[in-house]
C-alpha cells in the first residue's frame, strides 16, 4: 500500500524491515490486551482507551470492520464518510456506522487502486455535493474524479457529473487520489507516478502531480501550466512528485502540505507553491537546488516507512491544549504514529503518540477540535480489497485526573 516499498529485488527487503518494526512496536508502552485485540481484529467499536496515545488523550473507537479502508473526510454536520478501497462509500453517524453504504462505485480494490478520495464541497449544507476520486474501469483503468449528490445518508440516484479524467494507469501502484479544497474555493486533487518516474516531471501527463480544477470540472486559467498544455494537463499545479498519498490545506491561510511517500530512503513533507518542481525522480528528501524545491521536513526509513494522514490542528473551536494549535499532524505507517510539525519552525517535529489500532491512513480534524484517525488494522503495506478490517478512532483531550482518563475499556 501507498507504494512504500521499491521496485524490483528490494521489495523483499522492505517487507521483512516491516515486519521488524512491527516486531519494534510491540514492545512499545501500551496496555497489552488493548492492543492484541487492536492487532487482531477483536477491538469493536465502543472501545475507549485512555492515556493510551498520550496522556491526558482519550481514544474511543466510533466505527470497525472496515473493509481495507483508505481515506475519510468530515461532513460539516459531523458525520465520517470512509472510503473503502473495493468502491464503497460508508457513513458513520453518532458514532455509529450505517449498514448501507452511501454509494457503491464501479471499480476493483488492486493494490493502491479502487476509491481513494472524498472531500466536501464548502457549501454542502446548502448543495449537498460531494467528490470522489476513484479507479475507473473503462474504456481503461484510470483515475476519475467525480461530483455527487447527497440525500440524507444516500446519494441522489444519477447525480454523477464526472470532473475529471486523468491518465491511463500502467501499473496498479503509486497513484495518490486524496482530495482537499482549498480557500481559493478549488478543488486540489493528487496523483502518483505510477512507476514511471519521469511522469513527474512531464507536463504531458497527469502522474506525479497536485492538480487544481474549478467545483465544476472546469480548469482555472489562473493555473501556473495553462496556457502550455492541453486537456486534464492544464489542470497542474504543481509536479515532481512520486506518490502524494496524502496532504492537507490551512484553512486559516491556504497553506498547502503534501506527504509525498519515498521510494528508497526517504519520506518529506512538500510545501507547494504554484508551478513548483518537488525534483522527484532526480532526487528525493533533501538536496534540491533551485528551482527545484527541498522538502520542508524529511526522515528517512530508519525511522519509518511510509507517511500517510495530514491534518493541521486548526479547527473553529480548540479542544486540545493552545499549544497543539497551528500543528501538522501526520501519520507513520509503520510504526503506527501520529506524528507533528510546527510549519513555522519545521525543526520542530516529535510523536504525538503510538495509535491504538495499527496502520494509520488518514486523519481528520472536527470542528470541535477532536482528532480522527482512520487505521487499517494492520500495517502490512499491501493493499486491496480484503487485505485489512480497519477502524475509525476519536482522539479526545481530557484532564488526567478524569474519571474517564483513568478507565482502560467501556
Amino acid at each position: 500500500m501507498f507504494g512504500a516499498s521499491a521496485a524490483g529485488p528490494r521489495v523483499g527487503l522492505r517487507v521483512a524491515a516491516v515486519l521488524a518494526v512491527l516486531a519494534a512496536a510491540s514492545t512499545l508502552p501500551a496496555a497489552a490486551a488493548v492492543r492484541t485485540a487492536a492487532r487482531t481484529g477483536r477491538l469493536a467499536a465502543g472501545t475507549i482507551a485512555a492515556n493510551e496515545i498520550r496522556a491526558g488523550f482519550v481514544e474511543t473507537v466510533i466505527a470497525d470492520s472496515l473493509d481495507s479502508p483508505v481515506s475519510m473526510a468530515i461532513a460539516p454536520d459531523g458525520r465520517v464518510f470512509v472510503c473503502e478501497q473495493r468502491g464503497r462509500l460508508r457513513v458513520i453517524v453518532a458514532d455509529r456506522l450505517r449498514p448501507r453504504p452511501f454509494l457503491v462505485l464501479p471499480t476493483q480494490a488492486v493494490i493502491e487502486e479502487g476509491l481513494l478520495g472524498v472531500a466536501f464541497d464548502p457549501a454542502f449544507g446548502r448543495n449537498h455535493r460531494l467528490y470522489v476520486c476513484y479507479t475507473a474501469l473503462s474504456p481503461h483503468r484510470h483515475n476519475r474524479v467525480s461530483r455527487f449528490t447527497a440525500a440524507n445518508d444516500t446519494v441522489v440516484a444519477g447525480s454523477e457529473k464526472i470532473l475529471l479524467e486523468l491518465d491511463a494507469l500502467g501499473e496498479h501502484n503509486l497513484v495518490g487520489g486524496a482530495l482537499r479544497f482549498g480557500l481559493d474555493g478549488k478543488l486540489y486533487v493528487s496523483t502518483g507516478e505510477n512507476g514511471i518516474g519521469p511522469l513527474a516531471q512531464s507536463l504531458g501527463s497527469t502522474a506525479g502531480k497536485l492538480l487544481r480544477i474549478a467545483p465544476d470540472g472546469t480548469i482555472p486559467a489562473q493555473n501556473p501550466f495553462f496556457a502550455g498544455t492541453a486537456g486534464a494537463r492544464r489542470a497542474i499545479w504543481a509536479r515532481g512528485l512520486r506518490n502524494p498519498f496524502s496532504f492537507d490545506i490551512d484553512p486559516r491561510n491556504g497553506r498547502i502540505l503534501v506527504n509525498d511517500v519515498g521510494a528508497g530512503s526517504t519520506e518529506e513533507i512538500d510545501e507547494i507553491v504554484a508551478g513548483g518542481n518537488y525534483g522527484w525522480p532526480m532526487f528525493e528528501g533533501p538536496g534540491g537546488q533551485p528551482p527545484l524545491r527541498s522538502p520542508i521536513y524529511s526522515y528517512r526509513h530508519d525511522a519509518g516507512c511510509a507517511i500517510t494522514g495530514a491534518a493541521f490542528y486548526a479547527p473553529r473551536t480548540t479542544s486540545f491544549p493552545r499549544e497543539w494549535l497551528g500543528r501538522y499532524l501526520f501519520g507513520e505507517y509503520c510504526r503506527n504514529e501520529i506524528r507533528w510539525l510546527d510549519p513555522l519552525h519545521p525543526a520542530q517535529a516529535g510523536v504525538f503518540g503510538v495509535t491504538l489500532v495499527p496502520g494509520p491512513v488518514d486523519l481528520r480534524v472536527a470542528r470541535d477540535g477532536t482528532l480522527y484517525y482512520l487505521a487499517r488494522g494492520n500495517s502490512n503495506p499491501v493493499g486491496g480489497a480484503g487485505t485489512a478490517s480497519g477502524v475509525v478512532v476519536r482522539v479526545t483531550h481530557s484532564p488526567v485526573d478524569d474519571p474517564v482518563s483513568r478507565s482502560r475499556t467501556r
